[in-house]
């Protein structure tokens, strides 16, 4: 079984129990503030493990599915020990991406957050880094999108929304752990950039 596999079967399980124990549940949500004041670090590793409902999951768990694979076999393609660096990748992109949601709510205790999309993004972002023009296909368009299109388009759209704040996604964790998925191979190896630039202008 592929670790990608059985991440999503984790975070299924994981969800539907909390979904049936909405006191573990709430114990599980990344709150900054009970992060900062009452030290409970682990909600910052938990709450990638929450959704909202069955919509939340399956859009997180078929984008993890999508790329997750791909970028397991590129790990394992230009570094040893592909598969820790995939969960390494995977849960510091969740442990990442709320950095900024715990620096900005650090004082608001009735700010919560949960999903792995900031995870998610940054194997996403990954995987657009080992392949630019890997095409990504989006509801209702027919066509693939080149990688690096949509990673900009994401990153611009996630940006504006972080800003405009005036719905119930954590667009500053999709913006961060896209980037921290981005550079995670070069902080590896930056030589790898040189690989990116071949396969930017000749993929």
């Amino acid at each position: 079984m592929s670790i990608t596999l059985f991440i999503i079967i984790f975070t299924a399980i994981f969800s539907l129990a909390a979904w049936r124990n909405s006191e573990f549940f709430d114990k599980m949500k990344l709150n900054p503030f009970m992060v900062v004041n009452r030290k409970e670090y682990y909600r910052i590793v938990t709450h990638a493990l929450l959704h909202a409902d069955w919509t939340h999951l399956i859009f997180n768990m078929l984008t993890l599915y999508f790329f997750g694979e791909y970028v397991e076999q590129a790990l394992n393609i230009y570094f040893n020990h592909g598969m820790f660096l995939f969960i390494l990748l995977y849960v510091a992109g969740g442990i990442i991406s709320s950095i900024p949601s715990i620096l900005k709510h650090k004082n608001d205790q009735w700010y919560n957050s949960i999903g792995a999309s900031g995870a998610v993004a940054a194997v996403l972002f990954a995987g657009i880094f080992f392949e630019p023009k890997l095409g990504i296909y989006i509801l209702f368009i027919p066509i693939p999108i080149p990688g690096y299109l949509f990673g900009l388009a994401y990153l611009v759209y996630s940006q504006y929304m972080s800003k405009k704040s005036n719905d119930n996604v954590n667009h500053d964790a999709h913006l961060t752990g896209a980037i921290f998925g981005f550079l995670f191979p070069l902080l590896l190896k930056p030589a790898l950039f040189q690989i990116f630039i071949a396969n930017f202008v000749n993929g």
